[in-house]
């Protein structure tokens, strides 16, 4: 019974000790808590603090920089539209003046429209091509030989056989007389040229307009070519360029058809060619001819050279003659002169030097 009482007083004795001491240790927590959590709030506090001052620091200074940035990028924005405003100003006004320009363009392109269609409208008629031609020839003719120069060319000529030709040339021989005539087969051609037109259609207005041309170069072999009196050729004027070009790209077999008929096809280019060459030779001919009396006169002029170099030989030699007279002329002028001075002051000896020079 003792004993259980012991053991009783000494589980209560180790309670009340494990109790007081779990009181302390929980006073002791609690106050290092306490201080724990002080310390903790202080340091959160301080570092809050500078937490953020330096965040206000680096967001004042990243302000700043992106402030100046700003500042910087709409300067250069600034000076960008600037420029580009100069630039976009200056490519305004060539705009305008070449809307202007293009404005004047188009309206000469307009009055040029109303010329071409009254053109066309005046070649529709075959008299009026012919005029049209006529008055080009006598543009050409004059260009090369000028104005109203009949001896080498005469317009409206008429020959033996009562027809009358465009242009006769007086070319030198062995060419001889030339015809020139303007034709303007364009009716059949325009057609022929025409592609709204079908390729039939084209076909056949091909074949109208070798007739047509094959036509006016068998009138000028038979009219313009007279055997003995012309030359046994004759040229055909086209006043078109683009008619000329059309048959010597696509049609050769006119152009031989004409060799045979002796008959050249020309254009206002080519026309001008010949002429010019036909100028040069006329010019070379007419040198020719002076050659030789340009001769005959050279050699007369060497005799009468010769005769000049035996007369100025004649007159040298007098010449030299005539100085060596004026040499002893003055030495017996010196000797009179010196015996004058000796006979005056009475000088002997000087007058025997004198006689023994």
């Amino acid at each position: 019974m003792d004993y259980i009482i012991i053991v009783l007083l000494i589980i209560v004795i180790v309670l009340c000790i494990i109790s007081i001491t779990k009181n302390i240790n929980e006073a002791n927590i609690t106050e290092r808590l306490g201080k724990l959590e002080l310390n903790v709030i202080k340091e959160i506090s301080s570092f809050k603090d500078t937490f953020s001052k330096s965040i206000t620091d680096d967001f004042n200074k990243l302000n700043d920089k992106i402030e100046a940035r700003l500042n910087r990028i709409d300067e250069k924005v600034n000076e960008r539209i600037d420029q580009n405003f100069e630039k976009t100003n200056k490519t305004f006004n060539s705009v305008l003046e070449r809307l202007t320009k293009i404005d004047e363009a188009q309206k000469k392109i307009d009055n040029l429209s109303n010329d071409i269609v009254s053109l066309q409208s005046v070649l529709t008629d075959k008299k009026s091509r012919g005029i049209f031609g006529e008055v080009n020839l006598s543009h050409i003719m004059s260009n090369v030989f000028g104005e109203k120069n009949d001896s080498i060319y005469q317009l409206q000529f008429t020959l033996p056989n009562k027809y009358i030709v465009d242009c006769i040339l007086f070319a030198p021989k062995p060419l001889g007389m030339i015809g020139i005539d303007s034709k303007f087969p364009l009716e059949n051609y325009r057609m022929m040229v025409d592609k709204s037109k079908s390729a039939q259609e084209r076909s056949e207005y091909e074949k109208k307009f070798k007739m047509d041309v094959k036509k006016h170069v068998d009138a000028i072999s038979e009219k313009y070519i007279i055997s003995g009196y012309t030359s046994n050729q004759a040229i055909m004027f086209l006043p078109a360029e683009a008619i000329f070009a059309e048959i010597n790209a696509y049609h050769q077999d006119l152009i031989e058809y004409s060799y045979k008929k002796r008959v050249w096809i020309t254009s206002p280019t080519t026309l001008i060619s010949t002429l010019t060459v036909i100028q040069i030779i006329i010019k070379n001919m007419e040198r020719d001819k002076y050659t030789s009396i340009i001769h005959n006169e050279l050699n007369k002029l060497g005799v009468e050279f010769s005769r000049y170099k035996d007369r100025w030989d004649k007159l040298s030699r007098s010449i030299q003659t005539v100085n060596s007279d004026i040499e002893n002329i003055h030495i017996t002028t010196e000797k009179i002169t010196k015996r004058f001075d000796a006979i005056n002051s009475v000088d002997v000896d000087t007058i025997k030097k004198i006689d023994n020079k």
